[in-house]
This record gives C-alpha cells, structure tokens and sequence, in this order.
C-alpha cells in the first residue's frame, strides 16, 4: 500500500485519489484545514460529505475516525468490507431524523441497491482520520453491500443505550473495490456536474459493479502479528476496569470461568452449533469442545475446536506451557480458541505465529470488546450482568 505517500495542500485540487495515500490539510488550527474541501469540493464538517442534492448526490464522502467505541467502524482488509455506523449517536432523536440527514442518505443508497437501480448510487469515498491534523488518509471507492449480503442484513438498526435512553442507529456493510487508484479525470467530471456513469473516465471495476452487482473487493493477504502486552489489554480507564472486574469476578473460582469464556467464545464465533464444558480438574488440556459450522445449513462442513480458559490477573501472563499443552491435545483439523483475562506471554505467542498452529487468542482486550458487542458498554453494566449470569462466581 502507499501509507508513505502524502499530497500536500498545493497537490489537492489536482491529484488522484490512492489508496492508503495521506491527504494533508491546511495548518490553521481550524475547521478550514479539512483537505475534502480542496480535493473533492465538499464541506469541512461531518462525516457523511455530499456533492449534489441530499435527495439526488453525485458524489459522497464517509469519514470515519475509526475511533468511536461505542460505534466502532471497522475496515477489514482481509476481506475488503467496510462497516460503518450511521449519525444517530446519541438518545434523544429518531433514526432518521440526524442533522446532517446521514442516515436519510443510508436509506437511500440501499433502497437503491435493493432496486437494483445500482447506476442512481453514486461513487463512495471512504477516508480515515490521519491523527495529523486534519489530514486524512483515502481509504478507497466503497459500493454498499459485500459478498453474500442481502436487504436483511446490509443495512442494519441496532439498538444502544446511553445515559438510561435506548435509541437506534444504522449499520452499514460496504464493500471496498480493488480499484488502488482513482483518476483526477473522473472526479473533475463528477464535480462539474457530469454523472459519474457518463463520465468517459469512469473506473472499469466500478462500472463492473453498476452493470453487473457483482464485488471485486480490494484485499490484502492477512499476516498475523505478534501482538504484544500492551496490545493484548486495554487502556482506556472503564476499560481496565471492566477487565478488573471479570477477573476478580471468578478470581475465588477460576473454573467457573470456563462458563463465561464458552459464552464469549459463541460472541466472537456465532456460527457455533456446540460448544460443551469438560469436566473440572480433568479436562486433558481442554476446557471445552465445540463444533463451528462453515457454509449454508443444509451443504455445511463443521469444523471442532478447543477452548482453553484462563483467568489470570493482567501480571500473571498465559505461557509456553500452557499453549503447549491446548496444542498437543488438538487433532488433525481443529483448531483452538485461548481466552484468558490476561495476555500470552511474547515467547508463547511467537511460538503459535512462527510455527502456525491453528489457535486463536481472546486475550483481555479481545474480551472487553466482545462484552461491548452484546451492548455491555460500560463497567457498572458488566458487573450487574456477571452478578445476574454467573451467580457462581459471585464474590
């Protein structure tokens, strides 16, 4: 990718869009230092960025800061798909009734897309705060929906509480197109007024996609890092709380943890079909056993997998012997799923990365976003619902 690629502001109004490309603003100290304004002629503010009128756009920006744990959009890129949260982000409001009509603009898109009037959505734009300034990296040309998605599930109102209030926001699945760089040319039509699909200029792989539906995600080949200490626990203040409170939650019974780990484990794996404890003390290197299904229902492969459980306070860390024993006890074709409240130590991670053993790791700050995801978003909430699931563990 190009992440060493930066366009200053002289450069805007004149160059391409590349992925993973920095975009620098201006250094005013204010609003006016947004680069969108100069490099597509869009305004300085908001996350949802049009061109054209909000009932008939030509051309959209997303900006997402990918920052926003409570709305945490997320780009994939192994798989090219790209979630992203709608406007309504806190109580007080309808749906569709934000200020800058971004979730208005969700509906339209995918009501769009569900009418096959695929050529009436225009180009997407999805850009990432650089953390510099205003500058913003351009993180590629989005069409709404993936691979596999239908109106039942690419267009999405999930629930949220905030302050005692429940109120309701979009989520949007999108796809990023293996299109790694977008002509001048076609941005300088659609600004001037000309629609994007009659632009002589227009990307082959979009207009694919407007002619055909089908998605050719741009992905990039996954390669697993050796996280370390610091990027296996969490850091923001509830955070390291809410950990704190699952450890000492179970710390009088750790076994009783194993329970919680298998729920968390179906959070993270939801295509689990079974996944049943052994029995405490004599578990042979397994806490639990479980089955994962892959594909359709009535075609499906289902695949076995271990769980491991540990229950370690944040300076006792999960090492090499323990994941040796979980690797030795896994067949030909399983895999398995450490969860620990802790972290793996750096010489037992580098043993599962360097010698490819089929093992995943919910470390402690895997686990405090998993809690999140079932809408478990602060640490007061995480311990009324441990108190009320696993009585057992009550201390």
């Amino acid at each position: 990718m190009n992440e060493n690629l930066v366009y200053a502001v002289d450069e805007l109004s004149s160059s391409n869009l590349v992925i993973d490309a920095r975009y620098s603003g201006s250094r005013n100290g204010n609003s006016s230092d947004d680069p969108l304004t100069k490099l597509l002629s869009l305004s300085n503010q908001g996350g949802f960025r049009i061109r054209g009128k909000r009932n008939d756009p030509r051309l959209i920006a997303l900006l997402s800061s990918m920052e926003d744990l409570d709305w945490p959009d997320e780009l994939d890129l192994s798989t090219g798909v790209f979630t992203y949260y709608g406007d309504n982000k806190k109580p007080g409001r309808k749906l569709d009734e934000t200020n800058r009509y971004g979730n208005n603009l969700l509906e339209l898109i995918f009501e769009r897309q569900h009418s096959g009037l695929r050529a009436d959505i225009p180009p997407i734009f999805v850009f990432t705060k650089a953390g510099i300034y205003r500058d913003m990296i351009f993180r590629g040309l989005a069409v709404p929906g993936r691979i596999g998605s239908t109106h039942n599930d690419d267009l999405v109102a999930v629930w949220h509480a905030s302050n005692g209030q429940r109120f309701q926001n979009y989520r949007a699945t999108f796809t990023i197109l293996d299109l790694p760089e977008i002509p001048r040319a076609w941005l300088t039509d659609i600004i001037s007024g000309v629609r994007a699909d009659d632009s002589e200029n227009a990307p082959a792989g979009w207009l694919k996609w407007v002619k055909t539906g089908q998605y050719t995600p741009l992905i990039a080949k996954r390669s697993q890092p050796i996280r370390s200490k610091k990027d296996q626990l969490p850091t923001l203040k509830d955070d390291v709380k809410t950990l704190a409170i699952l450890h000492k939650h179970f710390e009088s019974d750790p076994y009783a943890f194993e329970e919680c780990a298998a729920h968390l484990v179906r959070v993270c794996l939801p295509d689990t079909v079974e996944l049943d404890l052994t029995r405490r003390y004599r578990d042979g290197g397994r806490d639990g056993i479980g089955r994962l299904r892959i594909g359709r229902p009535e075609t499906s492969v289902l695949v076995d997998f271990a769980i491991e459980a540990k229950c370690y306070g944040t300076n006792n860390s999960v090492g090499v012997r323990e994941v040796s024993r979980l690797i030795s006890r896994l067949r030909h074709r399983q895999f398995g799923v450490i969860v620990t409240t802790s972290w793996l130590h750096d010489q037992a991670y580098k043993e599962i990365v360097e010698d490819g053993h089929p093992v995943m790791i919910l470390a402690g700050k895997d686990l405090v976003e998993l809690l999140r995801e079932t809408g478990l978003q602060d640490s007061a909430a995480v311990l009324t619902w441990l108190k009320t699931s696993f009585p057992l563990g009550e201390t």
